[in-house]
Order: C-alpha cells, then structure tokens, then sequence
C-alpha cells in the first residue's frame, strides 16, 4: 500500500491514502457479498506494483480474516494469500 511522491513521478500518480481506501473499500464490499459466513473473505483488486517502472495495475488478492480478537472485541485482519 506504500506509495510516496517519488513513486509518483517514476510510475503514476497516486497517494498512499487513496490507495489505503481502495483496499478498504473493496474489503468491505467483498464481505458484504459474502453474507458474513465464513472466517475468511478473499479480496480481488487490482494495484499498481510499486517497483519504479510499472504504470498498469495489475489483479492481486487479498484474505480478510474475520474473527474474536485477543478480549472478544470484533477483529478483522488483512493480509496476503497464505500469510498468518
């Protein structure tokens, strides 16, 4: 989700915030359609690489992990395919 200035002028322009929004906004749109059933949720979005040359975006997904966290209080965790 990183991204900075520098970013901008090697690749496209965009903003870590605006890219922090997408993943969220698409998260919780990937829920909704799930009908909440289920621990896991996977996110389809597509993203720029921040790697100096790419302009495309490119379809990644993304685990939303739904569940209790550490005192019963509502958790959700996101995170790459196959990280814990």
């Amino acid at each position: 989700m990183a991204w900075s200035d520098r970013d901008s002028n090697r690749q496209t322009p965009q903003d870590e915030r605006g890219r922090l929004w997408d993943v969220l906004f698409m998260s919780r749109a990937a829920i909704r359609r799930s009908g909440g059933g289920g621990g896991e949720v996977t996110v389809d979005l597509r993203r720029v690489p921040r790697n100096g040359r790419d302009r495309q975006a490119r379809r990644v997904q993304l685990v939303c992990a739904i569940g209790p966290g550490d005192h019963g209080e509502p958790v959700i965790t996101i995170m790459q395919p196959g990280e814990d």
